[in-house]
């Protein structure tokens, strides 16, 4: 098959999960990671750029970026929420919604809902937290980093 009418086309599951479980670690640092990946995988760069931008909006993927130790670059919190539960879901899309949050998820306990946000600065961090409080008309807990673990974020899938 050429790679033009894979372009119109997703790819097969097998592949998908290759493109996934592949290049979780030791992604390319290069001007064109996209390509790169595609090289590898013996496809275009469109059609793995078009699958990567299925995946997430079919909630598969949920981000495609760097995992950066903390304290490196910008700055970057733990934040949580007590959220009444007819409204999680509403103030959950809505801190989604910021580009500083790469993830939120719900917690069983009073404080139910928990995202991480990060920024250039620590006074960027505490402007968007600030927004969220007003937007959500509910008080935002900061739990600053005491002590780094490296947790692996990769999961091999089936």
């Amino acid at each position: 098959m050429s790679s033009e009418s894979q372009d119109s086309h997703s790819l097969e599951p097998i592949t998908q999960r290759r493109l996934l479980n592949d290049f979780q670690r030791g992604f390319p640092l290069v001007p064109q990671p996209f390509a790169e990946l595609a090289s590898k995988l013996g496809l275009s760069e469109h059609t793995v750029i078009e699958n990567l931008r299925q995946l997430a909006d079919n909630g598969i993927v949920s981000r495609i970026g760097a995992v950066v130790k903390p304290g490196s670059v910008g700055a970057s919190i733990l934040a949580a929420m007590s959220v009444p539960e007819e409204r999680l879901e509403d103030v959950a899309k809505l801190v989604s919604g910021y580009e500083e949050v790469n993830h939120n998820y719900e917690r069983e306990h009073h404080f139910n809902l928990w995202f991480v946000v990060t920024g250039a600065s620590e006074a960027h961090v505490e402007r968007v937290l600030a927004q969220i409080e007003e937007q959500a008309g509910a008080e935002v807990l900061r739990l600053p980093l005491l002590e780094s673990y490296h947790i692996d974020l990769g999961f091999q899938l089936p």
